[in-house]
C-alpha cells in the first residue's frame, strides 16, 4: 500500500518573476520609473535604501575618528614599553539617525513591488572591529527604516571572505549582524546575495568608497604565499552554511555539477543573472548557454521557484539618456534566429571556477556588453528570459503527477488500523506502470504453472489465485486479464478488511467481473483460505457461485478450507517493509500451497543514502512545537530540492555525479515454514519464547522480521547531512521488477508514480569535512504490537598518514548524531 499522493495535473508552464537591478543605482526608485519598468515586462525593481549623502556622512565620521587615534595606541599588540601606553582610545563612533537627505524611500502603495538593497560598501566581516561596528550600525539603521516603510524583501551583500591573507575571519560576526537585523525588522525577508563559488581574487576589486580598505594594518596582515591560494568551489556554500537565507549570483561559467547540486538543495529566493553572464549569438542578441538554460529549467521545477534578478543589463528604456519613449512589453515571442545559441554556448565541461569579473558600469554606451540596442527591443535580456519562460520543456509524468507535492512531508499510512477512503485508493490506481508490471508477473506465473503441468488447488483443477488487500479491485482486474492472455483458467478470490471497499468489490463482481470472483471480508491474517463445500452440500450449491462472504458466514455449512496457488498483494510501502508487508504476508501464508505456492511479490529490498535537505529540516523543525516527535518520524516525501552527499562519477557522463545508494536488507516470500512455526510457538508462550524475551520486551513472535545494518558512504565533498533517503526494489515474479531508486528506476519501472521515497530525518544537521565517510546504522524493531525504526549517522575522516610520515592514516570520528527512534509513531500490527 502506497502513501497518498496527488493526482495527475494539467500541463501548465512555470511562471517567471523577473526583477531589474543596477549595481550603480544610487537613488531609490520613483513611482513613475517602477510603472515604466512594469510596462516593459519587469515584475519588480531593486532600490537602494539610502543615498550617497548617507554614504558620505559615514565616511566622514570614520575619517574623523581615525584621525583621533594614535597609530600605536589602538594596536592589538601589548603596550609594554610603548610611550603611549597610557593613552585610552575613544569609543567607536555612533552614526546619527537617518535624515531626509539620507534616504528618499517612503511608504507608499508600490513599496511591495520593490526589492530594497542594503549598502554594498559596508564590511560586516572586517577583522578590524571599528569597521565591523560601523557596518553593523549601517545595516541596522537601513533594516529598521526599510521595515518602517513596509518593504518585504531586502537584499544584503554576502560576506567578504578575503581580507588580504585573512580568510573567512568574520563569518560568525556576519551571521550575528544578520540575526540583529532580523530582530530589528521582524517582518523582513532578508536575501543574502552570494556567488556560487569562492575565488581568492573575488574580493580584490573594492567598490569606490568601500569601508574594507580602511581596515588598519594591525588587524590585516599580508604574508608570503598568498598568491598560491587555489579556488574553493564549496567555499561560498561553507560560508552560507554559517548564515542561512540566500540569493545566488550565477556566473558566466558554471561551477562543477556537485556545486550546482548543493546550491539546488538550498532555499534560494533569488537567482541573479549579471549582464556579463549572457553570451552574444551571431545575430548580436544576448542568450544564455545550454548549461545555464538547463540550470534555470531545473530551478523552475521547484514547488516554490526562485525569482530572477537581471543585474546591470541597462537602465529602464524610457529613462535611458533622459528620453521618454514608448516601449513594447517583453512577452518572449522571439524569432528562432534571435534566440539561437551562441557559438561558444554549446555544452562543455565546466571549469572549477571563473575569477570574478568587475561589474560593467551602466554608464557605458547603449552597446553595453557588445549588444546593440535595437529600437524594436530595448530590453533584449528581459525578452530572452521571457522567451525561456515560454519555451520551458514539458513536465515529465512524475512531475505532473506530483505537482505541488515536491518536498511535502506526509506521514506513512497505517493500513492495518485505518480504513482508507475511496479517493486514496483512486490515487493509487492512477499508476498504469505498476499494474502493467503486476499483470506481467501474474501472466508469467500462470504460464510457468501451466508449462510445468502443475495441478491447481481448486476442486475442478483450476489455479486458485487470491488477491489479499484487494482495495477497490485493480489487481483483480489485472488477474482476470492475465488469465485470458495466458490461457489458464483461474479461481479468483478477493480478500479485503475495509467494510466500505467490500461493498464496492461486491458491486464490481456483479457488474464488471460477472460473478467470476469470490469476495471475502476479512483481515488477511485471519482468513482461513478458500471455503470448499462438502460432497453432501454440493447439490444445494450446484450451478451457483458464492460471490461474497465474510470470515464467519459459512462456518455452519459443511466443508473445508482449501489452499491458494498464487497469492497477490500490493502491501509495499516507500521503504518496502514500512507498512508491514512482512507481517501481513507471514500472517496469510498458512493459506498458500506449501509445495508450489507463489507469492507476488516474491521479495523486496530496502535501500538508503544520506542527503542534504535543508528545506525539509526547516519544515520538520517548525512542527516540533505541536509534535515533539516530529524529528524522529519517517516521512513519505517526493524528494526534489535535495543533494546526494555520497556520489561517484557517472559511467556515461563523468562530470555528472550519481548517488551511491546501498541495500539495507531483504524480505522474501513465502517464508520458511520452520521460521513461522517457531514464531507461533513464541507467541503461545512456549519454551522458545515468551516472558519478554527480546530487548523490546516482547515474546519474540515477530523477531524474525527485525533487521539491522551498518552502511558506509564515501563523501568526496564537505556538507551537512539532514537525513536519509529511503527507497525499495521488489521482484514481483521472475524478471519482473519495480524500483524507486533514482539510479535504477528508469531501467526497471520508468515513469512509475505510485511511491514517493521515505525520509529519515536528523534532529540537527551533521556537518562533515571533505573526503569524509558517513556511517549509517539503522534498525527495524518490533515488540509484537508495532514496528518502528531506529537510526543514527556518524561522520569519520582520515587524519595523518601523509607522504613521508611513515604511519598509516587514522580514522577519526568527526561528528555523530543522536540515536533516533520512531517508536512513538510506529506502524501498529
Amino acid at each position: 500500500m502506497e502513501s497518498a499522493a496527488p493526482g495527475m495535473q494539467d500541463e501548465q508552464g512555470p511562471v517567471f518573476y523577473i526583477g531589474q537591478h543596477e549595481t550603480k543605482r544610487s537613488l531609490p526608485v520613483a513611482d513613475h520609473v517602477l510603472r515604466q519598468a512594469q510596462d516593459c515586462g519587469y515584475d519588480m525593481l531593486t532600490t537602494p535604501i539610502t543615498t550617497p549623502h548617507f554614504h558620505s556622512r559615514v565616511l566622514t565620521l570614520l575619517s574623523t575618528h581615525l584621525s583621533r587615534l594614535r597609530p600605536a595606541s589602538y594596536s592589538s599588540d601589548s603596550n609594554a614599553g610603548n610611550p603611549s601606553a597610557g593613552f585610552q582610545p575613544p569609543p567607536p563612533p555612533i552614526i546619527p539617525p537617518l535624515t531626509p537627505a539620507d534616504t528618499t524611500l517612503t511608504p507608499n502603495n508600490t513599496i511591495s513591488q520593490l526589492l530594497a538593497v542594503a549598502s554594498p560598501w559596508t564590511d560586516l566581516c572586517s577583522p578590524d572591529p571599528l569597521i565591523a561596528n560601523l557596518s553593523r550600525q549601517v545595516l541596522s539603521q537601513e533594516m529598521a527604516y526599510a521595515a518602517f516603510c513596509g518593504v518585504g524583501n531586502v537584499i544584503v551583500p554576502g560576506p567578504k571572505l578575503h581580507h588580504r591573507d585573512v580568510h573567512g575571519h568574520g563569518l560568525t560576526q556576519y551571521a550575528r549582524a544578520i540575526q540583529e537585523a532580523l530582530r530589528v525588522g521582524s517582518y523582513l525577508s532578508i536575501q543574502i546575495l552570494l556567488p556560487m563559488t569562492d575565488h581568492p581574487d573575488s574580493d580584490l576589486e573594492e567598490g569606490v568608497g568601500s569601508l574594507a580598505p580602511f581596515a588598519r594594518e594591525d588587524y590585516v596582515e599580508e604574508t608570503e604565499g598568498q598568491e598560491g591560494r587555489t579556488p574553493d568551489v564549496f567555499g561560498t556554500w561553507d560560508a552560507w552554511n554559517v548564515i542561512r537565507t540566500v540569493s545566488l549570483s550565477i556566473p558566466r561559467q558554471l561551477p562543477p555539477m556537485p556545486v550546482q547540486n548543493r546550491w539546488f538543495a538550498e532555499p534560494l529566493r533569488l537567482l541573479s543573472l549579471d549582464g556579463s553572464t549572457f553570451l552574444v549569438n551571431k545575430n548580436n542578441y544576448p542568450v544564455l548557454s545550454k548549461a545555464h538554460q538547463a540550470l534555470i529549467a531545473r530551478y523552475m521545477r521547484l514547488r516554490t521557484a526562485p525569482w530572477f534578478l537581471l543585474a546591470d543589463v541597462g537602465p529602464i528604456p524610457r529613462f535611458e539618456n533622459g528620453s521618454a519613449t514608448s516601449t513594447p512589453v517583453s512577452d518572449g515571442h522571439l524569432s528562432p534566429s534571435m534566440t539561437a545559441d551562441a557559438s561558444n554556448g554549446s555544452p562543455h565541461s565546466p571549469t572549477a571556477i571563473e575569477p570574478a569579473q568587475p561589474r560593467r558600469s551602466t554608464s557605458r554606451s547603449p552597446a553595453e556588453g557588445g549588444i546593440k540596442r535595437r529600437g524594436k527591443d530595448p530590453t533584449p535580456h528581459l525578452s530572452y528570459v521571457r522567451h525561456l519562460q515560454r519555451t520551458q520543456p514539458p513536465r515529465s509524468t512524475i512531475e505532473r503527477f506530483g505537482a505541488g507535492y515536491q518536498d511535502y512531508l506526509q506521514s506513512p499510512l497505517q493500513p492495518l488500523t485505518d480504513n482508507l477512503e475511496s479517493i486514496t485508493y483512486e490515487v493509487f490506481e492512477k499508476d498504469p506502470v505498476k499494474y502493467d508490471w503486476y499483470e506481467r508477473a501474474i501472466d508469467g506465473a500462470l504460464r510457468d504453472w501451466n508449462d510445468r503441468q502443475r495441478p491447481g488447488s481448486a476442486p475442478d483443477g483450476r489455479v486458485v489465485l487470491a488477491v489479499v488487500g484487494a482495495g477497490r479491485g485493480p489487481l483483480v482486474n489485472r488477474a482476470l486479464r492475465a488469465s485470458v492472455e495466458a490461457g489458464v483458467d483461474v479461481d479468483v478470490w478477493a480478500v479485503e478488511k475495509n467494510p466500505n471497499a467490500y461493498v464496492l468489490l461486491q458491486r464490481h463482481n456483479e457488474i464488471l467481473w460477472e460473478r467470476r470472483v469470490t469476495v471475502v471480508k476479512s483481515d488477511m491474517r485471519a482468513w482461513k483460505g478458500p471455503w470448499r463445500a462438502s460432497k453432501a452440500n454440493e447439490g444445494s450449491t450446484e450451478g451457483k457461485s458464492p460471490i461474497s462472504m465474510n470470515s464467519h458466514s459459512h462456518m455452519s455449512a459443511g466443508g473445508s478450507y482449501g489452499k491458494v496457488d498464487i497469492l497477490v498483494s500490493e502491501l509495499l510501502g516507500s521503504f518496502g517493509d514500512n507498512e508491514l508487508s512482512p507481517e501481513c504476508l507471514d500472517g496469510v501464508q498458512h493459506v498458500l500451497d506449501p509445495t508450489h505456492g507463489i507469492s507476488i511479490p516474491a521479495s523486496y529490498t530496502a535501500h538508503l543514502t544520506p542527503i542534504a535537505a535543508p528545506r525539509l529540516h526547516s519544515d520538520i523543525s517548525a512542527r516540533i512545537g505541536s509534535d515533539p516527535a516530529a524529528p524522529e518520524t519517517p516521512y513519505v516525501v517526493m524528494l526534489h530540492a535535495i543533494d546526494y552527499l555520497s556520489t561517484s562519477p557517472s559511467a556515461t557522463i563523468p562530470s555528472t555525479p550519481q548517488p551511491i545508494i546501498k541495500q539495507a536488507w531483504e524480505f522474501s516470500h513465502p517464508q520458511s515454514p520452520t521460521t513461522l512455526a517457531q514464531a507461533r510457538a513464541r507467541a503461545a508462550g512456549g519454551v522458545s519464547g515468551g516472558g519478554g524475551a527480546t530487548m523490546a520486551g516482547a515474546d519474540g513472535a515477530n523477531e524474525h522480521n527485525a533487521r539491522a545494518v551498518h552502511l558506509r558512504f564515501p563523501c568526496p565533498s564537505r556538507g551537512a547531512c539532514n537525513g536519509l533517503a529511503g527507497y525499495f526494489e521488489t521482484v514481483l515474479w521472475g524478471d519482473v521488477e519495480l524500483s524507486t531508486r533514482p539510479d535504477r528506476m528508469q531501467g526497471k519501472s520508468a515513469d512509475m508514480i505510485s511511491w514517493f521515497p521515505i525520509y529519515f530525518p536528523l534532529k540537527a544537521p551533521l556537518y562533515f569535512p571533505d573526503s569524509s565517510e558517513l556511517h549509517v546504522s539503522i534498525w527495524r524493531q518490533t515488540d509484537d504490537r508495532k514496528v518502528w525504526y531506529e537510526w543514527m549517522v556518524e561522520a569519520f575522516c582520515l587524519v595523518g598518514g601523509g607522504a613521508g610520515e611513515g604511519q598509516p592514516a587514522q580514522r577519526v570520528r568527526a561528528a555523530c548524531s543522536e540515536l533516533h527512534s520512531s517508536r512513538k509513531h510506529g506502524c501498529l500490527m
